[in-house]
C-alpha cells in the first residue's frame, strides 16, 4: 500500500501480541542424549514491571516414536505464543536407536517436570499445564494425560515436581495397537521395525509391557482425568478414525470429560489442518486451562 504523505502509527510499549522464541533448550542429558526443546513465549515488555506467568501448552510432534521434528508446527504453534501461552515443542529419545517403550513417554513427562522446575524463568503458570501432540505425539499425549505421576514412568531428573497436565489434545493419536503388535512379522518392513525398536530384544515380557503403548489399555472406571480433546481425519490411510472413536467410547463410558471432533475426508496430516478447527483447540485449551 502507498501513502501520499507520511502515516503515524503509534507505538506497541507492551508488545502485546508479539512473540518470542528461545531455542535448543536442553531439558535432559541423563539418559546419555541431549533432549532439546524449542519454547515459545509471549514476548516480554521492558517497561512492564509486572512478572505474568502464562498457561503452558506442551507440543509433541508425530515421528512414529522416533525424533520429532519440532519446526514442523512452530509457524501455527506462535499463534498461541502471541495469544497469551507458552508453547514447549520437545525432541524425546529415537525407539530406532535402541531406546524401547517406555522411553518416549518417560522423556516427555522429564521435560514437563523441567519446565515447571523452571516455570519463573519462562514465564509458565505451573498450575496450569496442558498437552498437545499429532499421531505418535498425539498417542504420548493421551498417555501423559492418563498416567500422571505415575512412579513408573517417572524418572528421578525433577522428580519433586509433577508431571500431571490440566488437559489433553489428542490429534490422530493411534489408542489401541494390539492387533498390529501380535502380528508383526505382517507389517511393513518400515513400521515392523519401529514396533521392533518399541518393544527392544523379543521377549514375552518385553511384548507385554510394549502393550502399555496403548492409551485405551489405561482407562479406569471411576479414575479422575484431565478432559481430553480428540480430533481426526475420516480419511487417515495411517492411523484410522475408529482409533479416536474407540478412545472417546472408552473415556465417556469411563465417565471422563472427552469430546471428538470429526474432520470429513481429512487424511493424515496436510489438509487436516485449517484455521477452524486451530480456534476449536484454543476455545477447548482456553475452557479447560
Amino acid at each position: 500500500m502507498a501513502y501520499k504523505e507520511v502515516k503515524t502509527i503509534k507505538c506497541n510499549p507492551e508488545l502485546k501480541g508479539m512473540a518470542v522464541m528461545i531455542p535448543e533448550v536442553i531439558y535432559s542429558t541423563a539418559q546419555g542424549v541431549d533432549l532439546k526443546m524449542q519454547i515459545l513465549t509471549p514476548w516480554k515488555s521492558d517497561v512492564s514491571s509486572i512478572q505474568t506467568a502464562y498457561p503452558l501448552i506442551v507440543f509433541v510432534q508425530g515421528s512414529a516414536w522416533t525424533h520429532p521434528d519440532v519446526y514442523y508446527q512452530l509457524p501455527q504453534l506462535a499463534q498461541f505464543a502471541r495469544e497469551g501461552y507458552v508453547v514447549a515443542t520437545l525432541t524425546h529419545r529415537n525407539s530406532l536407536e535402541g531406546h524401547p517403550f517406555p522411553a518416549f513417554l518417560e522423556d516427555v513427562k522429564t521435560g514437563i517436570r523441567f519446565l515447571r522446575k523452571h516455570a519463573s524463568q519462562y514465564q509458565i503458570d505451573p498450575d496450569r499445564v496442558g498437552i498437545w501432540g499429532t499421531s505418535s505425539g498425539g498417542n504420548t499425549a493421551l498417555l501423559t494425560g492418563l498416567t500422571g505421576d505415575a512412579s513408573r514412568y517417572k524418572t528421578k531428573e525433577y522428580g519433586e515436581y509433577s508431571d500431571s497436565v490440566k488437559l489433553v489434545v489428542d490429534c490422530f493419536g493411534p489408542t489401541d495397537l494390539t492387533f498390529a503388535l501380535n502380528n508383526l512379522s505382517n507389517l511393513e518392513e518400515g513400521m515392523k521395525k519401529i514396533f521392533e525398536g518399541l518393544r527392544g530384544e523379543d521377549t514375552p515380557e518385553n511384548l507385554a509391557k510394549l502393550m502399555e503403548i496403548n492409551p485405551a489399555n489405561h482407562i479406569k472406571e471411576g479414575q479422575s482425568y484431565p478432559p481430553f480433546f480428540l480430533l481426526h481425519g475420516n480419511a487417515d490411510t495411517l492411523v484410522d478414525y475408529s482409533q479416536s472413536e474407540l478412545m472417546y467410547h472408552r473415556l465417556s463410558d469411563a465417565g471422563a470429560e472427552v469430546s471428538l471432533v470429526c474432520v470429513e475426508g481429512a487424511p493424515h496430516e496436510g489438509s487436516f489442518w485449517s484455521n477452524e478447527l486451530l480456534d476449536l483447540i484454543k476455545e477447548f485449551i482456553a475452557d479447560n486451562i
